[in-house]
């Protein structure tokens, strides 16, 4: 229940982060990187439908795609992110109508344009979900092939912003080129950075207390391995554990009190594979 809990947050909060970016920072400036609302951008230029509207019902039917092919959890999550994303940025067009941009420096538009919404499709993209759209078929993408989620994304999405500078000039072309490039590089790099671990290599004479601490304290566990050391020749025993950046920081502190002769090796890793972190 709190699993479930902390996802519906991650979901909602992430959602309306992604809608505050598009609506007041992408749409007044006819930046057309991103997808269906880049797409949005174009549609509502002809005058048919607004881009709020056309984004939900692109959302719908990219929506029935991703049931199909990614499954009904992934589905699921995608659905309610989907809808709340779509729903928030029509009653935005309503409640608050954009007629300018908001000020007069379009880089300073173009950074929150690109920062919001990659933050928010980072959190979605790493609990298994996504924003629906063009994000479906990048999540299908990276299903039956290697690439990274951002680099889907820029494949995805290049000729919509290819077509935005034919509609809306060079100038907004150029500006949506870039934002392209900085959402899809900066995607994979939120994605590794909420992954991020530590692990942890150490070297002591006794693993006895360091174990404990690991299993009893932080919920964890390791593996011991027998060692000896090159230049003494003395048996040690070197413990192999993979935490948190949290728990990484409480056991570097219990053994720095506890056993001051160890010897430690502690790295960043971000493809944690194995019970208590990713499935395979």
């Amino acid at each position: 229940m709190k699993s479930k809990a902390k996802n519906f947050g991650l979901l909602t909060v992430s959602t309306l982060i992604m809608a505050v970016g598009t609506y007041f920072f992408k749409f007044t400036n006819n930046f057309t990187f991103g997808g269906i609302t880049g797409l949005a951008v174009l549609v509502a230029k002809t005058g048919v439908i607004s881009a709020s509207d056309f984004s939900f019902i692109a959302n719908m039917a990219l929506l029935l795609i991703g049931f199909v092919i990614l499954g009904k959890k992934f589905a699921a999550k995608t659905a309610y992110s989907s809808i709340l994303l779509s729903v928030t940025l029509s009653l935005l067009d309503r409640i608050c109508p954009m007629q300018q941009p908001l000020t007069n420096q379009p880089l300073l538009e173009l950074a929150f344009a690109i920062a919001l919404p990659a933050v928010g499709s980072a959190i979605l993209f790493n609990i298994g979900a996504s924003s629906g759209g063009t994000d479906i078929i990048a999540m299908i993408m990276k299903k039956y092939t290697s690439a990274d989620i951002g680099k889907a994304l820029l494949a995805t999405d290049f000729f919509i912003t290819l077509a935005g500078c034919f509609v809306f000039g060079i100038t907004t072309g150029l500006y949506s080129f870039l934002g392209l490039f900085l959402r899809s590089f900066m995607i994979d790099g939120f994605i590794e950075s909420l992954n991020l671990s530590k692990y942890f290599n150490v070297v002591c004479a006794d693993p006895e207390p360091i174990c404990k601490f690991i299993n009893d304290d932080l919920h964890r566990s390791a593996t011991v391995v027998l060692a000896q050391g090159a230049f003494s020749g003395d048996d040690k025993y070197l413990i192999l554990t993979v935490l948190s950046r949290i728990e990484a920081v409480r056991l570097r502190n219990f053994i720095k009190e506890n056993s001051p002769d160890a010897f430690l090796l502690i790295s960043n890793t971000s493809e944690i594979i194995g019970k208590g972190f990713h499935s395979i």
